[in-house]
């Protein structure tokens, strides 16, 4: 079971309740607020993984909310609930570090599946700790460094060992350029080449003793990106 804690800013009762409740049944903990004061100070003072944030709130708007958590958190995982539907107000909500967007009504279903997958590629889930095996040695997380079955070592960068980190927790998952660049880089990909993700790609598999026109550790997906191997996955 997810022991993730989740906050759900949200006025409406109803919906809140029905929100939480299945958040709970799904192994999740919880906290709640339903207007804009609560709202803020459970958001920059409490301690979650992801907020559920609704833009109309008593006594506010949500953006301020999302404004805040942005200054304060900037990697938090954030999933705007509105009643908006409107272009400008997905697109504000976006621009303002919004991870995703969900109009109401909705599902359940709907809403647990992208809450999920937003966790899923979050940089502040839980990271890797300790080791992690490649089939030429195993890398040292904590030390960024690759120790091989040969006694040989190699160290790696800072952001090689995010990125390194980051493909390990989601392996059998192809990730893009962009998500690598907004979840490693910490950059809005928007208008930025992504050639500098191959480069690093590049240099970490040549640290990895991973070869690079057969690749067995971090493969090249077409037409996605880049994934970490896991048990079963072969170039």
């Amino acid at each position: 079971m997810s022991r993730e804690r989740i906050l759900v800013v949200e006025d409406d009762a109803a919906i809140r309740r029905g929100i939480v409740d299945a958040l709970r049944f799904e192994g999740y903990e919880t906290l709640e607020a339903p207007d804009c004061a609560a709202g803020l100070e459970k958001a920059v003072g409490f301690a979650y993984d992801l907020l559920l944030l609704d833009l109309i709130l008593p006594g506010g708007d949500g953006f301020d909310i999302l404004q805040a958590v942005r200054s304060s958190r900037p990697t938090l995982p954030v999933i705007i609930l509105t009643a908006r539907g409107e272009e400008s107000d997905r697109v504000k909500g976006l621009k303002m570090g919004a991870d995703d967007y969900v109009v109401k009504p909705f599902s359940v279903k709907e809403l647990l599946a992208r809450v999920q997958a937003v966790l899923r590629r979050s940089p502040e889930r839980p990271g890797l700790v300790g080791e992690v095996s490649i089939p030429s040695g195993t890398v040292d997380i904590a030390r960024s460094e690759v120790r091989f079955d040969d006694g040989d070592r190699a160290e790696l960068s800072e952001r090689e060992t995010k990125l390194f980190e980051y493909l390990a927790a989601n392996a059998g998952r192809a990730i893009s350029r962009d998500e690598i660049l907004s979840r490693v880089w910490q950059m809005n990909p928007r208008g930025i080449a992504t050639r500098t993700i191959d480069m690093h790609v590049a240099r970490l598999r040549e640290k990895l003793r991973d070869d690079s026109s057969r690749p067995a550790i971090v493969l090249t997906v077409r037409g996605k990106g880049y994934m970490f191997a896991s048990a079963g996955n072969s170039s």
